[in-house]
């Protein structure tokens, strides 16, 4: 995975994280020092199926969708680095969760994660949202690695 040049999009996005339409939380990332850190964007368009719900009438972004974007973000970050093919990176803990500002439809997420402990199974980041400057979110999450079960 040492050929990825950025900014790069959902192919690149397709071949390092597991994840799959509907459940890509990351549309690019514009930048990755493999391992330690990394800024990518999620866009929110206005014809997310979540919208129906979260609210009707005022649709709001999740604060666990939030949380998931952020958490892949990173998860792509320590994956590139150990070139962890058919690897998954699951969200074990978030701590110190923080939400400032609403996401709304229309918006661009910037998704920024520092990693700051790595083992060979376990990762900790810290990580932040935000809009237009404005930081929608912030934690610390931690994740440990797993290869993904083959499909039957």
């Amino acid at each position: 995975m040492d050929d990825i040049s950025y900014p790069c999009g959902k192919a690149v996005i397709e071949s390092v994280l597991p994840h799959r339409d509907p459940f890509v939380w990351v549309s690019r990332v514009l930048s990755c020092s493999p391992g330690e850190s990394i800024t990518a964007e999620l866009e929110v368009t206005e014809d997310l199926p979540l919208f129906k719900g979260h609210f009707p009438n005022h649709p709001v972004l999740p604060g666990v969708i939030i949380m998931e974007a952020l958490a892949q973000a990173a998860s792509f970050c320590v994956l590139v680095e150990r070139g962890a093919e058919g690897s998954v990176g699951f969200l074990t803990g978030i701590d110190k969760a923080k939400f400032r500002r609403q996401v709304l439809p229309g918006d661009t997420v910037r998704l920024d994660a520092r990693i700051v402990k790595s083992s060979s199974r376990m990762c900790v980041a810290e990580v932040e949202a935000s809009v237009g400057g404005a930081l929608c979110a912030s934690a610390t999450q931690k994740y440990v690695l797993d290869t993904a079960p083959s499909a039957a």
